[in-house]
């Protein structure tokens, strides 16, 4: 399964797939025909070890605990990422986090992916809102969530958008 934008190639990470990404990316490129940038490290792949495990729990919803790397289909190089936090809450929330590698900003690749991964979160049985949480001075996010179709609803220590 993938999703297709106009420039990106949207994959959700299979469960060796996520072992490969933390692990072994060569492999990882060989099967995915891309470019991946290092390994997830330090706190980012403490993250990525956390929803892997979240994911191996819960294979029927992998979906919403994994990894979709983010490929740009011109150069098949991996430019971000972005994944659910969990399955959809009692209201029909589900969170939505994401980052973009170095060199690939303010091209509007993020806003892309966001808009192509609503749309099929939307389409997902339970899911009624997309929810984000941004920094209060995390001004990039806060446009790329207010262009994917996002309003504010809440802040404080951080700002939460919901669509």
């Amino acid at each position: 399964m993938q999703l297709l934008t106009e420039r990106l190639r949207i994959v959700p990470l299979t469960l060796p797939q996520l072992d490969s990404w933390l692990h072994a990316v060569p492999a990882l490129e060989r099967e995915l025909g891309c470019r991946c940038p290092a390994p997830p490290c330090g706190e980012f792949g403490r993250i990525v070890e956390g929803q892997r495990t979240v994911a191996t729990g819960d294979a029927e919803h992998y979906l919403f605990h994994t990894f979709w790397l983010l490929i740009e289909r011109a150069g098949n190089e991996v430019v971000g990422s972005a994944c659910f936090k969990g399955t959809p809450n009692a209201d029909g929330e589900i969170e939505i986090g994401y980052g973009l590698e170095p060199g690939w900003e303010k091209q509007g690749y993020m806003t892309e992916a966001v808009r192509a991964l609503c749309a099929w979160a939307g389409q997902q049985p339970g899911v009624r809102h997309v929810t984000a949480e941004t920094a209060p001075d995390n001004l990039a996010s806060q446009r790329v969530l207010q262009r994917a179709g996002f309003s504010p609803c809440e802040s404080g220590t951080s700002r939460w958008w919901r669509r």
